[in-house]
């Protein structure tokens, strides 16, 4: 593979736009919005996430990977740049697929939060009965 891979990957409200190019230096750097992964993302449940499809696929630090994410919160971010790098590896390596597919990383996570309803405090929830 000589040149960058770019998928697209959603999570909830979250968008991140993925690009994988070949390693250029020592280790494969992860870099998020111009930040470290370890800055953008000071948890480490969501670096774990990250990282999960690497992991999988056996390609820590074989690519630089570079991520523009907006919209969401810092989880549903984290799931986003998680589904951008796994449909990005299948551009570069097809057979990456089953390994993925069993993992869930493919499928997007269409979960969205359910809208307020008119007459409840929430999308669900009521206000306290008052019987006097």
């Amino acid at each position: 593979m000589e040149k960058q891979q770019h998928q697209v990957g959603k999570r909830k409200s979250a968008i991140a736009r993925v690009y994988l190019r070949p390693r250029a230096g020592e280790t494969g750097v992860i870099r998020i919005n111009n930040r470290s992964m370890e800055d953008y993302f000071p948890r480490p449940s969501s670096r774990l996430i990250i990282m999960q499809p690497l992991e999988l696929t056996a390609t820590v630090g074989r690519f630089d990977i570079l991520v523009n994410v907006c919209g969401g919160g810092s989880s549903g971010q984290a799931g986003a740049v998680k589904h951008g790098i796994s449909r990005a590896l299948l551009l570069v390596d097809p057979t990456y697929r089953p390994v993925l597919k069993k993992a869930g990383h493919i499928t997007r996570d269409s979960r969205e939060v359910e809208r307020k309803k008119y007459g409840l405090a929430g999308a669900r929830r009521r206000y306290q009965y008052s019987k006097r």
